[in-house]
């Protein structure tokens, strides 16, 4: 879901000013929804569940897209806009439970089974008992998510797979890290804009296009004045002016430190849509299991990496023997898609192409 990365730094450009405001979700896709599984309908005047999609495209297969954990649909926003302009294809794009403006009775259920078994009703919802051919691409937790989905036939229209930078070997050595690295996370913000510039110096994401559009749905305005120990933790602490602190002058730095902290208590805050620690039981239910269960998949298999190091041995064995199509596009960080839309819209619209699943679109240069 969040892989931890190596590479935190990002070369900031000196004597330039970058734009961190944020960019509205129909710069990049065509329509915004709230789709109501037929579960919910029939047994309730209130909807138990809606699922927000984003959708681009009118025709061609359609591509079924799940954001890593922590994340939203609008993390695909960039890389819609450049697959629509490759490729014949319709693009859905939904925030999965617990994340984004997807509304559930059990947000905390984070189960892969419940997780996969969405994607099934959302499909239904949207196309009925004959949906279209369908690709599904997931990222890191929505990569397990993908497989999951159709290890369990929850797409019976399933063309094929694409899964992003997430290896079983890899996400279970990053298990026993994780808590740590999230707890390293700025709690508050003051704005959005300040969560946009924090992804960006972070490395979180390191294009801030992106960015800009991508933590819109990240994170929320806090629901009430945070009072809790640590609500003060927020952005302003050093990685936006990374400031040294002048050790002779450190009691009136604390002083002043204590006021500042009142200021951004009174001020209305931004805070993560969904706590990560606190599903941290779901994790090995998404990973365990997760490359036999993938090289298990009949339908044609994309695997895209940020590193060839993050191959384990059941997918290296399956590599070597054919059985699924690797691309490994370096100098990205673990939100390939988001760091690098063309690359990734590129080696998608080939492999698609390649498996006559569409065609490019008339006047593209290849």
């Amino acid at each position: 879901f969040l892989l931890i990365d190596d590479h935190f730094h990002t070369l900031s450009e000196p004597g330039r000013k970058r734009d961190f405001t944020p960019l509205p979700w129909s710069q990049y896709f065509e329509t915004m929804e709230d789709i109501l599984p037929f579960c919910s309908v029939k047994y309730s005047f209130t909807p138990l569940y809606t699922f927000r999609i984003y959708s681009s495209g009118s025709h061609g297969p359609v591509l079924m897209l799940l954001h890593g954990g922590g994340h939203s649909a609008l993390s695909w926003a960039v890389f819609t806009s450049v697959i629509c302009s490759r490729i014949n294809c319709r693009v859905v794009a939904m925030d999965l439970r617990g994340h984004g403006d997807t509304k559930v009775k059990n947000p905390d259920d984070l189960s892969a089974e419940t997780m996969a078994k969405d994607i099934g009703k959302v499909v239904e919802a949207l196309y009925g008992e004959n949906p279209p051919p369908i690709m599904i691409i997931g990222h890191s937790m929505g990569g397990a998510i993908a497989v999951h989905t159709a290890a369990a036939n929850h797409v019976p229209s399933l063309l094929g797979l694409c899964v992003i930078d997430v290896v079983e070997g890899t996400a279970m050595d990053a298990l026993n890290s994780m808590q740590n690295f999230l707890r390293s996370r700025p709690k508050t913000f003051k704005s959005v804009e300040n969560a946009i510039e924090w992804s960006v110096k972070s490395g979180q994401i390191r294009n801030v296009e992106s960015a800009r559009v991508s933590m819109v749905g990240q994170v929320k305005k806090c629901e009430e004045p945070l009072s809790s120990p640590g609500v003060s933790r927020s952005i302003s602490e050093g990685i936006i002016e990374e400031e040294e602190e002048d050790e002779e002058g450190g009691e009136s730095n604390h002083k002043r430190k204590k006021e500042d902290d009142q200021e951004i208590k009174k001020e209305c805050l931004y805070t993560w849509r969904i706590e990560l620690s606190k599903t941290e039981k779901y994790w090995e239910g998404w990973f365990k299991g997760l490359s036999s269960l993938f090289l298990t998949c009949s339908v044609p298999k994309l695997l895209l990496l940020a590193g060839v190091d993050r191959l384990d041995k059941d997918l290296t064995i399956g590599q070597m023997q054919g059985k699924f199509q690797m691309q490994v596009l370096p100098q990205c960080g673990h939100a390939v898609h988001e760091d690098a839309p063309e690359k990734v819209a590129d080696a998608l619209a080939t492999f698609m192409v390649r498996h006559k699943f569409t065609e490019f679109k008339e006047g593209f240069p290849w």
